[in-house]
């Protein structure tokens, strides 16, 4: 007896759980309070202990359990304790929350011939930890999908991380030498309105839940008379009626899905609490059977012979009823005729043929039409918020690296509103009012054209640009320069990560530091001139080559042409001989503009922009 025991009470006995993100080689936020939660049973004591310290907590009611470590400074590793779990090889440094679509997840195994040092990568300071897809449409999820663990930046593990955050992560490294991680959450394809919460969708309603045809999808998905329709003593006075054997369209009933059919019929003497045979036929498709109640048979599928045994002590003299839920997803569910329907005992048989009551519980036809009320009414967002944003919201992080707009192309005109939205959405799921967020501009992309084009994804660049004026705590890095025509995924995920840690240098560390290129200011007019002036010039402008290139003018038609355009001190002076009167100009107003070539001295480029809300 003791030895059994001994046997069971590891299992009884109550364990903590921790958060996957809390888990060996992960990287804690510095010189912040840190949230370390998890679960275990309700009432259960837990203690944590990090750093020669240790904090004392016990599990809520629902099995929940949090405490606040003070704030830590940068270093490790060190040894994370809570209960009988060990979390090992653990560094406090700085978090980068890297989120987006594909180019964010980028593999960096792609670009191991254009970055040969990848494969003899030595950095055990900087970590990656690639929270595992999660999209969930109805309601936030508390934990993330999947068993995902952090990679550190060796030569044996590097090739598990995603390519721009492993060259961010190298970049600031090599300038703070302080521990870093980065937490990406990303998945390719994705658009910006999949990471914004419904609370924060309110101004596009396309994008919100229907919640009327969600509700009105679960209940059409529920049998109403599941373990409710089989009882002897059910009031069936509103049920309808058929004849069987036969189909329930011979009987006018136009159904796919689940009916529940019941029959009444009175059994002799000789039948009372004795055994007997149930022939039900053949039927279509798939069957429950209950006698009084109580389940005597299954068959799942239409072929074969229902012949079932009806235990001693269920049938009765006088009233008894069987009930079958009977269910058939296409056109032409029940009976089959000519074959036998009746019960046989030793002394007596009972015919099952005739009027049967009936009750739809069941309706494909209603699942379906449910699932197109959705698909008509709404195209809900924030799926990938609440199943891999969410769930993370108690990690601490230094800022969030934004690399989406592929899929939102063509929809610049409500891109920053998006973008906005989800910045203020993600500030205050982390508590934190001025999060820094670094965005990448869209990269170069498809064939060049002749002549100005409108262009999507310059629509979608003009959109980052505005968010990076207007919101505070944002900086964004400009790449027309190194994506590829020919390849939504560009290679050169190093030189995106340099400028993004000018962004970070300023915003983060509080350099004075030179983190943008020339942004548009305002445009004045004289004569055939265009006179536009720029803020964040720098050094001073500069051209990239001999010659300004990429900047084209508008008359009052509308039609933009090529513009010669030349610098004079900090401003850009615009003339096109087929425009005697400009009224606009656009630069680097493409898909591809990477021979555009305006610039600071600091070698940063001019942000493409448009004077015109054309």
């Amino acid at each position: 007896m003791l030895f059994a025991l001994l046997l069971i009470a590891p299992t009884t006995l109550a364990k903590v759980r921790l958060p996957k993100l809390v888990s060996d080689k992960m990287v804690l936020q510095r010189d912040v309070e840190l949230n370390i939660w998890g679960w275990a049973s309700a009432g259960e004591k837990v203690t944590v202990r990090f750093n020669g310290a240790y904090y004392e907590t016990e599990a809520n009611s629902n099995g929940e359990w949090s405490v606040l470590l003070p704030p830590q400074k940068a270093g490790g590793p060190y040894l994370l304790e809570v209960n009988e779990l060990k979390v090992r090889d653990v560094l406090v440094g700085d978090v980068w929350l890297c989120s987006g679509q594909s180019n964010q997840e980028t593999p960096i195994v792609r670009l191991v011939d254009k970055f040969p040092e990848i494969n003899v990568s030595n950095n055990h300071m900087i970590r990656h930890y690639k929270v595992p897809t999660q999209e969930i449409t109805d309601g936030v999820q508390q934990e993330i999908a999947g068993n995902a663990v952090w990679h550190s930046g060796v030569a044996s593990e590097v090739l598990n991380w995603t390519a721009l955050a492993y060259f961010y992560a190298q970049e600031a490294y090599a300038k703070t030498k302080v521990p870093q991680g980065m937490l990406v959450s990303s998945l390719g394809g994705s658009a910006i309105e999949s990471w914004v919460s419904q609370e924060h969708l309110k101004e596009f309603p396309r994008l919100l839940l229907d919640k009327d045809a969600i509700a009105a999808a679960n209940e059409a998905r529920i049998d109403k008379g599941a373990g409710k329709w089989q009882a002897f003593d059910l009031n069936d006075a509103d049920w309808q009626t058929m004849e069987m054997p036969g189909t329930w369209r011979e009987n006018g009933v136009n159904v796919q899905g689940v009916v529940w059919m019941r029959k009444e019929f009175q059994a002799p003497v000789s039948m009372d609490g004795r055994h007997a045979r149930l022939y039900m036929g053949t039927m279509v498709d798939s069957d429950s059977v209950f006698v009084n109640g109580y389940f005597v048979g299954h068959t799942g599928y239409q072929y074969p012979p229902r012949n079932y045994q009806i235990p001693a002590g269920i049938l009765r003299a006088g009233r008894n009823v069987i009930t079958v839920r009977l269910t058939c997803n296409a056109p032409g569910g029940g009976f089959v005729k000519d074959k036998p329907y009746r019960i046989v005992g030793d002394a007596a048989e009972i015919s099952l043929e005739g009027t049967w009551k009936y009750k739809v519980g069941q309706s494909m036809q209603g699942m379906r039409g449910a699932g197109r009320n959705m698909a008509q009414r709404s195209t809900p967002g924030s799926g990938l918020y609440n199943g891999m944003i969410y769930p993370i919201r108690n990690y601490k992080v230094s800022g969030c690296i934004w690399y989406q707009g592929e899929s939102n192309s063509g929809r610049g005109h409500e891109y920053d509103e998006l973008l906005t939205a989800l910045i203020t959405n993600w500030r205050e799921l982390w508590q934190d009012a001025d999060m820094p967020f670094l965005l990448v501009q869209l990269p170069n992309f498809m064939e060049k054209h002749a002549q100005p084009t409108e262009s999507g994804w310059a629509g979608i660049r003009e959109a980052q640009l505005k968010v990076a004026k207007t919101v505070a705590n944002t900086a964004m890095a400009t790449t027309y320069d190194v994506g590829e025509w020919n390849d939504i995924h560009p290679l050169d995920k190093k030189s995106v990560a340099q400028r993004l840690f000018l962004g970070a240098r300023k915003l983060v560390y509080g350099e004075k530091v030179q983190a943008s290129g020339p942004i548009y200011k305002e445009m004045k007019v004289e004569g055939n001139k265009a006179i536009i002036t720029f803020t964040e010039v720098g050094g001073g402008l500069k051209c990239k080559g001999e010659k300004l290139k990429h900047f084209a003018v508008a008359g009052a038609d509308k039609k933009f042409y090529w513009a010669d355009a030349v610098i004079r001190g900090n401003k850009v002076i615009v003339t096109c001989k087929e425009v005697a009167e400009p009224v606009a100009v656009r630069y680097a107003w493409a898909d591809n503009p990477d021979d555009a070539n305006l610039m600071n001295k600091e070698g940063l480029l001019a942000s493409p922009f448009r004077t015109d809300e054309w």
